[in-house]
């Protein structure tokens, strides 16, 4: 995204796209950036997804390169270890600037349906790598759960523009970060609204699951090529969204 005088305030749409709109008296270069793990064959999550097993069948290993990294392990509380190098620069990269986050239902996990009266509270404990508010689409409507660490998870009802356009008011300026699943990632790609993708591509086949660029065919969608970083196990695609020239 080019620079604009004023921050986020609203995401609208207007003649079919979704735009948003500034406010006037500050700067702003807030981006919206997905950074998502990906297999070679395209899944992101494998087949029978459930809350025993959160990525499906084999899909724990989709991680397998991040989780030995010294950068993630801080991230989730453990400050004793961990590889350092390529991968874990990649990593510590993808989460600076980040000033809130979006998610999708299945990444924030409890299954489908109305919330229980014992909700769900996420896969991360009491203190969950975040940091930042956090904002969940889902069709059922929640009080905001508070987190140790400052992460603060908000249920989202209105769609993806409401998420994006509370998330942005959140950021204080910073990026937005969209997490998955791929619901979620394939609804903002398809509506114009990602500024920056990274693939973290690892060599596994799964042969079944959740496909990240699944229906993106029609959507018209143009990738830059930023930067391509070969790390062990693991190859860092970075693309910018090409957005559509307004007239």
């Amino acid at each position: 995204m080019s620079s604009r005088a004023g921050t986020v305030i609203a995401v609208t749409r207007r003649g079919g796209r979704l735009r948003r709109r500034w406010a006037k008296g500050e700067t702003t270069m807030s981006k919206l950036r997905l950074q998502i793990t990906m297999t070679l064959d395209g899944y992101v999550a494998g087949p029978n997804q459930s809350v025993e097993n959160p990525l499906g069948e084999g899909g724990m290993r989709i991680h397998d390169w991040a989780r030995k990294l010294k950068g993630f392990r801080e991230m989730h509380g453990d400050t004793g270890r961990g590889e350092t190098g390529t991968n874990n620069d990649v990593l510590r990269e993808a989460f600076e600037n980040i000033g809130a986050t979006i998610m999708g239902r299945s990444m924030f996990g409890g299954g489908p349906g109305p919330w229980s009266k014992d909700p769900w509270t996420g896969w991360w404990g009491e203190n969950p790598p975040f940091h930042t508010p956090v904002f969940v689409l889902t069709h059922h409507a929640r009080d905001p759960l508070v987190m140790k660490g400052g992460t603060t998870f908000h249920f989202v009802t209105g769609g993806i523009e409401a998420a994006l356009d509370q998330a942005m008011r959140s950021a204080g300026g910073k990026d937005v970060a969209l997490g998955g699943g791929a619901n979620a990632a394939q609804q903002y790609l398809a509506a114009g609204l990602v500024d920056e993708l990274e693939i973290h591509l690892v060599p596994l086949l799964l042969g079944g699951g959740e496909r990240l660029l699944d229906g993106l065919g029609g959507a018209g969608l143009r990738l830059e090529p930023i930067r391509t970083i070969a790390g062990p196990g693991v190859a860092h695609l970075k693309y910018r969204v090409v957005k559509p020239v307004r007239r």
